[in-house]
């Protein structure tokens, strides 16, 4: 991608699995936008997103510092092209180097934490929250456990 393209509105930033599936389910907030998506290149990150604009972070991510610095420089690099308006994120672990540097970049992150946190926060909540512009997240009772969360019901309810 050259640097003089068109920036993009929405970078979705997921790990795959449950958390793509999850931005997935949210398709009415940000089909309308252009969009780019950042994940990990796996069988079904390739279905899923085939004909979407996609860049491959470096796996695997859980607590791999090698691949940690990588995915660091990628997005430095992608945020510098891409030049998106908002990022949203749902985790997990690739969400992190994205997140900081977004907020270095200036870019408004919103980050939703996953389906399956229902009473305490992930690591990578944790790791995000210091820089997110907006946290959310779809249990009721994580709410009440972290009052800068937002609630707003699920994701697979939200269709």
């Amino acid at each position: 991608m050259r640097r003089d393209e068109a920036p993009i509105e929405v970078l979705l930033v997921s790990s795959p699995g449950g958390h793509l599936h999850q931005l997935l389910a949210l398709r009415d907030t940000w089909a309308a936008f252009s969009h780019a998506w950042v994940t990990l290149d796996h069988s079904d990150a390739r279905s899923l997103l085939d004909g979407q604009k996609v860049h491959y972070a470096h796996g695997p991510t859980d607590r791999n510092l090698g691949n940690l610095l990588r995915n660091l420089f990628l997005a430095w690099r992608l945020l510098r092209t891409l030049r998106p308006a908002v990022m949203l994120t749902t985790g997990a672990a690739l969400a992190v180097p994205f997140a900081w540097v977004g907020r270095l970049r200036r870019v408004p992150i919103a980050y939703i934490e996953s389906f399956t946190r229902i009473d305490e926060p992930s690591l990578t909540y944790r790791l995000v929250a210091p820089v997110a512009d907006r946290m959310y997240v779809q249990w009721p009772e994580l709410a009440e456990a972290l009052p800068d969360a937002r609630y707003l019901g699920n994701v697979f309810s939200a269709r």
